[in-house]
C-alpha cells in the first residue's frame, strides 16, 4: 500500500483520492460490507429491470418509472463504488482530471434525477388515488416519455455548470483529494482561485432542484391524505394508502440519508472528518440496495413477476 509521502510526489496531471486519511490501516475491512452492499444493489436492481422487461403485466407507467429509478441507481453505484473498492484493495488512488469531473457531473445530475423521479412517482400516486377515473387518460405511456425527458434534461442542464466551474480553476495547492470521490468542494478547495461561485452555484442549484421536488412531493401526499380521509368504504382507505407505502418508504430512505449527510457536512468541525466521507459513500449504496427490495417485497405484481423469472432459470 502506497504511503502518503509517496503519493505527494505524483505529478499533478491527475488527482489522488485519499479515503479516510486518519484511518488508512482499516480500509480493507470496510471494503467487505461495501462489496456486499454493492453486489446487493446491482443484483436487486438488475433483477427488477429484467422482471419488468419480461413480464407483460408490468408494462405500465408506474413500473416504467420504477425502471428509470433502478437505472439511475445502477449508474450511480457504478460511478462511485468500483473506484472506492479499487482504492481499498489495490491502492489505485489516481484519477484523471477528466474522469474526476465526469464523476462529479454524474453524481450531481443523477442524484437530482432520482429526486425528480420520486416527484413524478408521487404525482402518479396522487392521480391514482385522487382522480382514479381519469388515471388512464392522464398517466399514459406518452406522459412517462415526457416525464423521463424532463427528468433527464432538467437535471443534466442544471448540474453541468458544477464540473465546468471546477474544471476552469487553476490547481496549484496540490492534487491530493481527502475524499473517496470527486465531490465539488473536495476538489475545488485545492485551487488557488476564488471558489465562491462554485460554492454558491452548487448550494443554489442543489436546494432549488431538491427543494422544489420535496415541496411537490409533500403537496401530493397532503392531497392524498385528504382524499383518503374522506373515503368511507371499509378497507378502502387502507388499500389506497398501501399503494403509496412502497413509494413513501423509498422517499424516506433517500431523504433521510441525504439529510444526515447535509447535517454532518454543516457540523464538520464538531465531528471527525471521515464521517461525512463514509456517509457520502453509503448514500450511493443504501438507497440503491433497498429500493428494489422494498418494491419487490411490498408489490404483489413484482413479487409474482420475480417468482416467474426464477422458475424459468
Amino acid at each position: 500500500m502506497a504511503t502518503l509521502s509517496n503519493i505527494s510526489s505524483t505529478p499533478a496531471s491527475e488527482f489522488l483520492l485519499i479515503c479516510f486519511p486518519s484511518f488508512q490501516s482499516w480500509q480493507h475491512w470496510l471494503s467487505l460490507p461495501l462489496s456486499l452492499l454493492f453486489l446487493l444493489a446491482m443484483g436487486a436492481n438488475a433483477t427488477l429491470l429484467i422482471t419488468i422487461w419480461l413480464e407483460a403485466s408490468l408494462h405500465q407507467p408506474l413500473y416504467h418509472l420504477l425502471s428509470l429509478l433502478s437505472m439511475l441507481d445502477i449508474v450511480l453505484c457504478l460511478t462511485v463504488i468500483p473506484k472506492v473498492l479499487a482504492i481499498f484493495w489495490f491502492g489505485l488512488r489516481s484519477i484523471s482530471f477528466f474522469a474526476c469531473f465526469l464523476q462529479m457531473f454524474i453524481m450531481n445530475s443523477f442524484l437530482t434525477m432520482e429526486s425528480c423521479t420520486f416527484m413524478v412517482m408521487a404525482y402518479d400516486r396522487y392521480v391514482a388515488i385522487c382522480h382514479p377515473l381519469r388515471y388512464p387518460s392522464i398517466i399514459t405511456d406518452q406522459f412517462v416519455t415526457r416525464a423521463v425527458a424532463f427528468v433527464v434534461v432538467r437535471n443534466a442542464l442544471f448540474s453541468l455548470p458544477v464540473p465546468i466551474l471546477s474544471a476552469r480553476l487553476r490547481y496549484c495547492a496540490g492534487n491530493i483529494i481527502k475524499n473517496c470521490i470527486c465531490t465539488n468542494l473536495s476538489v475545488s478547495k485545492l485551487s488557488c482561485d476564488d471558489i465562491t461561485v462554485n460554492r454558491l452555484y452548487q448550494l443554489v442549484a442543489g436546494w432549488t432542484l431538491l427543494g422544489s421536488d420535496l415541496i411537490l412531493i409533500v403537496f401530493s401526499y397532503s392531497f392524498i391524505l385528504k382524499t383518503v380521509h374522506r373515503i368511507k368504504a371499509e378497507g378502502a382507505a387502507a388499500k389506497a394508502l398501501s399503494t403509496c407505502g412502497s413509494h413513501f418508504i423509498l422517499i424516506l430512505f433517500f431523504s433521510t440519508v441525504l439529510m444526515v449527510l447535509v447535517i454532518t457536512n454543516l457540523a464538520r468541525k464538531q465531528i471527525p472528518p471521515d464521517v461525512p466521507i463514509l456517509l457520502n459513500i453509503l448514500h450511493h449504496l443504501i438507497p440503491p440496495a433497498l429500493n428494489p427490495i422494498v418494491y419487490g417485497v411490498r408489490t404483489k405484481e413484482i413479487k409474482q413477476g420475480i417468482q416467474k423469472l426464477l422458475k424459468k432459470l
